[in-house]
């Protein structure tokens, strides 16, 4: 006689991405507590994502948008274009404000930030997997404003005018990285960093090179302090 069905909790497997083995550890822990959720596997960059990805099927992604090998956004990106209906829940240090929408753009179905308490982030893989987006209340009322708006505060912040790459390049500046710093973080040809100074610059409507300093390390600041 087979076992009946419906007495059997089926749990949907979770994917994690983060370059921190401490923070992995602790959230596998509680996942895998819990009656519907259970952890697959685990990644450190984005090469070893997609691996893990095609090897462990999982129903949902956590995915961090700083890693030391790769970029969060890129990945969400290549996800979503390989797994359309896959659901991507982004858990970063960096606020909402500045990234939510892009990752929501990339692919995403959620963004929580790691200052948020664990059951945070349960409820938010239990919203995404049941088909919603999960954003916090205010991140919402934001993106509805902004839009009403017509956005037209937002396109002013570099966080909103940039590109992926672009940014990474300009928060980079604002840490006091040089152009052969960030050139060797990113694995680009110091030149490729050069025309991205430029681009920033133009899209910002900076003049020189030192307003464009100035103006990273206020944004890093500004990120911080959110």
């Amino acid at each position: 006689m087979k076992p009946n069905s419906s007495s059997r909790r089926i749990k949907n497997k979770v994917l994690i991405v983060d370059d921190h083995p401490l923070l992995r550890d602790g959230l596998s822990r509680v996942l895998n507590q819990q009656s519907d959720l259970m952890v697959c596997g685990e990644a450190g960059d984005s090469r070893a994502a997609m691996a893990a990805l095609a090897a462990t099927r999982p129903d949902v992604v956590i995915v961090d948008l700083t890693m030391e090998n790769g970029n969060g956004l890129d990945l969400i990106k290549n996800i979503h274009t390989l797994h359309p209906h896959l659901p991507v829940l982004v858990l970063s240090m960096h606020h909402e404000h500045l990234y939510a929408e892009r990752a929501i753009r990339a692919g995403a179905r959620g963004y929580v930030m790691k200052r948020e308490p664990v059951g945070t982030v349960i409820a938010a893989l239990r919203k995404i997997l049941s088909g919603h987006v999960a954003l916090s209340e205010d991140m919402v009322s934001r993106l509805l404003s902004a839009h009403a708006l017509g956005q037209e505060a937002a396109l002013r912040s570099a966080a909103n005018v940039l590109s992926d790459r672009e940014l990474d390049v300009f928060r980079m500046l604002g840490q006091g990285l040089g152009t052969r710093q960030i050139a060797a973080n990113l694995n680009v040809a110091a030149s490729t960093i050069e025309s991205h100074r430029a681009a920033i610059k133009r899209k910002l409507g900076l003049a020189a090179a030192t307003e464009l300093v100035a103006r990273a390390a206020q944004f890093v600041a500004d990120e911080h302090s959110s």
